[in-house]
């Protein structure tokens, strides 16, 4: 597919033009001031900054990111840092997209908010459903899309927590523009559809900086059944496996952190609700949805030096990973397995909170990928 950047460009520091002296003068006031941020840790902070990015479905795209990030109660010994992030954009196309995620922990950690909504409205690749998919002539598919998931999960002891999880989507205005294709088979859902689960989850969490662990675990279960007496259009299921951990390779600064994620369905699923390999978090270099299906299983290992031994801010990574998908949990193959690897660089964005800012190249059988974000990839 060639160089892809699917998440968006910071362009804080780099290529921003304002018309005014003294617009110039307080946009270099305000990034000193981020760069230097010496604040401490308790402190809240509430950043933010323009972006500009490309992608092939929506060509050049613009837009604002605001970070925040905070400890309830500004306790930073007992209480997890919690982050919310919203993200707007607009395309040079007339298209728009908005999502929010929020990793929010009260007080003492008794309860954990986890989840995301977004919502968008522009074009995405469809390469098919299956572990043998082409990668090229890929179907363009319009619609608006919405979706809101959200955990509300309570402390059951240390660090398990336990709770409930909805699950809400909405695509409208669908159309796969398949003139060149007279022969495609349109996938289920292709007219739109919504779809409403719910059910519960488990999850273990001792990561103190969910943006950047230096050592911990991370275990997140959970169930949800879609049921047309819950609102659905399909009924199905689906299970969710995250796991994580992380461990300090002999040095404080140098990470090895491991990821395996599993999706799990079963029933009459919609096209877009169908688990995906690919993006700017795993197997990263893949255009997310590349591939799809019901059941997804994918591994990453991720080799961190947080700064570096000679600097105070820059560091870097290696990563590499594993992933397919397959129709059923019988049908898995190791020959469909495709691999991802590659590296990127790090700075040392809050010096107090110890956040980075991470620039990433994917590498692919079938072409690359770059990524810009805040905080690690898992």
């Amino acid at each position: 597919m060639g160089i892809h950047l699917k998440s968006s460009l910071l362009v804080l520091f780099f290529g921003l033009t304002v018309s005014s002296a003294r617009a110039q003068g307080s946009l270099v006031r305000y990034v000193k001031r981020v760069l230097n941020d010496t604040s401490s840790a308790a402190t809240s902070k509430l950043l933010i900054f323009p972006t500009a990015g490309f992608a092939p479905e929506t060509s050049v795209e613009i837009g604002i990111r605001t970070f925040s990030l905070f400890y309830a109660k500004k306790d930073t010994v007992v209480n997890r840092l919690s982050e919310i992030v919203l993200y707007t954009f607009v395309t040079f196309r007339g298209q728009f997209g908005a999502l929010l995620e929020n990793a929010a922990y009260t007080n003492k950690n008794r309860y954990f908010f986890l989840g995301k909504a977004r919502y968008q409205q522009f074009p995405l690749l469809y390469y098919g459903i299956g572990p043998s998919t082409s990668s090229g002539n890929p179907v363009l598919v319009n619609s608006n899309y919405v979706q809101i998931r959200q955990r509300i999960l309570r402390q059951v002891k240390n660090n398990w927590y336990a709770g409930v999880e909805a699950d809400f989507q909405n695509i409208g205005s669908v159309s796969f523009e398949t003139e060149n294709k007279p022969n495609f088979d349109l996938p289920l859902g292709h007219e739109g559809s919504t779809t409403m689960g719910l059910g519960a989850a488990v999850v273990y969490d001792d990561r103190k900086n969910v943006l950047n662990v230096r050592k911990g675990g991370f275990l997140e279960t959970g169930i949800l059944w879609y049921r047309p007496g819950f609102g659905s259009d399909f009924k199905y299921r689906s299970v969710v496996l995250d796991s994580r951990l992380f461990r300090p390779l002999g040095r404080p600064n140098r990470v090895l952190a491991l990821q395996l994620a599993g999706t799990f369905m079963t029933g009459d699923i919609p096209f877009n609700n169908l688990g995906l390999i690919g993006g700017e978090s795993l197997m990263r270099g893949y255009y997310l949805g590349r591939y799809r299906d019901k059941n997804v299983l994918a591994g990453q290992a991720e080799v961190r030096w947080l700064p570096f031994g000679f600097s105070r801010r820059w560091g870097a990574t290696v990563f590499a990973g594993l992933g397919t998908v397959s129709p059923t949990v019988r049908s898995f193959q190791v020959d469909q397995v495709r691999w991802a690897a590659g590296g990127g660089v790090r700075f040392l964005f809050f010096q107090k909170k110890d956040v980075f800012l991470r620039a990433d190249l994917g590498l692919t059988r079938e072409g690359t990928g770059f990524y810009i974000s805040l905080g690690e990839a898992f």
